[in-house]
């Protein structure tokens, strides 16, 4: 695409112009727009992403089967957090973005040249480690699974290593493209990841239906960890045509003594160390899922899943958006905090709502998306407990996402990594601790019963443990992330205002949007006891919708901007639906 815009070039010793009849099209702008596309690319990344479980739940479920494959994606993923877009945020966005605002475009092809790569080597040599080393892995973290579930687990393993490799350069491409301000793309790539992966399970049910249903659901299994890495190549492969044409003088190289690249290099340690933490954090959720009952590592996975979708809907793209514009914004800090709040206010409002109905409504929600096929009622009624147990901390944890961003933008990569080390220390703790008793607890016929000794920091024998009982040992980890959540974006709020020098820490809507929050929770239990007769997949659109006006209309007063944007979004759509009902009156 040519640009069409000027912009004033930096004239200081370094500062290199773009060549005559080259314009600059990346002065700095509101991030809104760019939140937008970022959120619209997310949107269908992840209603593509809730296809995808709605697939894994009906063909694998969320039994033996289901922990395997749960388990297979978890492990592979070290290479996605440690490698992928969180520490390419911290290091590589900020120092190519720069690039890019000074009109330096050759110093930018190179640098990102030259950070691919390396990336790509490290990939590659850590995807071939992973190859070698599944059946060790998978032994030293799960040693309490059954050999038939390990043998899968380790053969999924093997194959899904190669499909997050590729999601790692993904990660690349998207980092570049951010810097350009072209969101759309790399954040609507993931859903080639997971239409491959339905695909392939899809292809897999047909080929074998008539089998028994414990092979159908493992083979259907092992042909999805085939459609991770088919989809992963594509995801990756579908955004370089782009990237190749905003940035024509890029050029592959492994130079890493170059000064940028050097500066990269020294922000990706803290941010590498950060990201490794939250990598343990995973691990060690799916090491403490694996002393619970059978089916918890799949319903903690099912959860997850849930609850990350607000997250990324209007976290992530509020978080991914201002990046550049937090790293552009580094000499005014003023206008670095007006963008911090106006965003903390944004992922506020819409968070706080999904809160409140995962929560309140959690139970027909997960059972209009899951409950068919391989996957039951007393299993949705898990992943509702599981699921408003981590909904308790889900407004701390989307806003510590911002926050991050702010410290990266700020030059400060190691807080965001000292605080993830406390987060990841006191979920296991809390976690550790309430574990074993609501695994004493199991779901039977829709209702919650004790089964057996109530157990405190002592396990389920293995007899217990493989009865098929529906248990709730999950919902103790989720509250441990829960605590961990509120205990990390305190001190983020502290750090940004230590690094900000500010006299009053940056303050989120909930106080503000605390009457409308109330007023849609109440509605919310009364909606889920009154629905509970009718079908799942018309209680659960009717019950969200009509708490949802609730809040929008009840927070319109709160002063939080996008409150007020929402409560005019609806008022725009209720006056549509208005004329075109009297214009079907009239024409009929």
């Amino acid at each position: 695409m040519a640009d069409t815009s000027t912009s004033e070039r930096p004239s200081g010793k370094g500062a290199r112009p773009d060549p005559p009849g080259t314009h600059n099209t990346d002065a700095p702008r509101p991030s809104g727009r760019g939140a937008i596309l970022v959120g619209a690319g997310i949107f269908v990344s992840r209603v593509s992403g809730i296809g995808r479980e709605v697939a894994v739940a009906a063909f694998i479920g969320a039994g033996r089967i289901g922990d395997a494959y749960r388990a297979a994606l978890t492990i592979p993923r070290l290479l996605q957090n440690l490698l992928g877009e969180g520490v390419l945020s911290a290091s590589f966005i900020p120092i190519y973005s720069q690039l890019v605002e000074q009109g330096r475009r050759k110093d930018a092809g190179r640098l990102g040249g030259a950070v691919f790569g390396l990336l790509a080597v490290v990939t590659g040599l850590l995807v071939l480690a992973g190859w070698m080393l599944a059946e060790p892995v998978v032994s030293l973290l799960l040693w309490r699974l059954s050999d038939d579930t390990a043998d899968l687990t380790v053969e999924l393993v093997r194959v899904m290593f190669a499909g997050i490799g590729f999601i790692v350069l993904a990660a690349w491409t998207l980092g570049v493209l951010s810097a350009h301000r072209r969101f759309f793309l790399s954040f609507a790539a993931p859903v080639i990841w997971n239409a491959a992966q339905v695909a392939f399970m899809v292809g897999a049910w047909l080929v074998w239906h008539d089998v028994d249903p414990t092979t159908r659901a493992s083979d259907v299994a092992k042909m999805a960890a085939w459609g991770v890495v088919v989809g992963g190549a594509l995801q990756f492969l579908v955004q370089v045509p782009l990237v190749l044409r905003l940035v024509p003088s890029l050029r592959l190289s492994l130079n890493w003594r170059r000064p940028d690249v050097r500066t990269v290099l020294n922000r990706f340690g803290p941010a590498f160390i950060g990201r490794g933490v939250v990598q343990v954090s995973a691990y060690v959720d799916l090491i403490l899922a694996g002393l619970l009952a059978g089916g918890a590592i799949a319903a903690l996975g099912f959860a997850q899943v849930i609850y990350f979708l607000p997250i990324s809907l209007f976290a992530m793209s509020v978080a991914a958006s201002d990046l550049p514009e937090m790293a552009r914004e580094q000499g005014d800090p003023e206008a670095l905090v007006r963008r911090l709040q106006a965003g903390l206010d944004r992922i506020g409002f819409y968070v706080l709502y999904s809160a409140v109905a995962f929560i309140t409504l959690g139970g027909l929600i997960v059972g209009a998306l899951l409950e068919r096929g391989q996957f039951n009622g007393d299993q949705t009624v898990q992943v509702w407990w599981i699921l408003a147990a981590y909904s308790l901390g889900l407004v701390a944890s989307a806003s510590s996402r911002l926050l991050q961003n702010a410290c990266f933008a700020a030059g400060d990569a190691k807080g965001p990594a000292r605080v993830a080390v406390v987060r990841v220390v006191l979920a296991a703790g809390v976690g550790i601790l309430l574990m074993f008793g609501f695994d004493s607890y199991a779901v039977v016929n829709g209702s919650v019963e004790r089964l057996g000794d109530f157990q405190v920091l002592s396990a389920l024998s293995d007899a217990e443990r493989a009865e098929g009982a529906v248990r709730l040992g999950a919902v103790g980890l989720a509250l441990g992330s829960t605590v961990a959540a509120w205990v990390e974006y305190g001190i983020l709020r502290h750090r940004i205002r230590y690094l900000l020098r500010r006299r009053q820490p940056v303050r989120g809507p909930m106080r503000r949007l605390a009457v409308a929050a109330l007023s849609a929770a109440v509605l919310g239990g009364v909606l889920a006891w009154g629905f509970e007769p009718l079908p799942l997949l018309v209680a659960a659109p009717v019950a969200l919708l009509v708490t949802g006006g609730v809040y929008v209309i009840l927070g319109r007063g709160s002063g939080v901007a996008a409150a007020e944007e929402a409560a005019i979004l609806m008022e725009q759509a209720m006056a549509r639906v208005t004329r075109a009902t009297r214009s079907r009156n009239r024409g009929g």
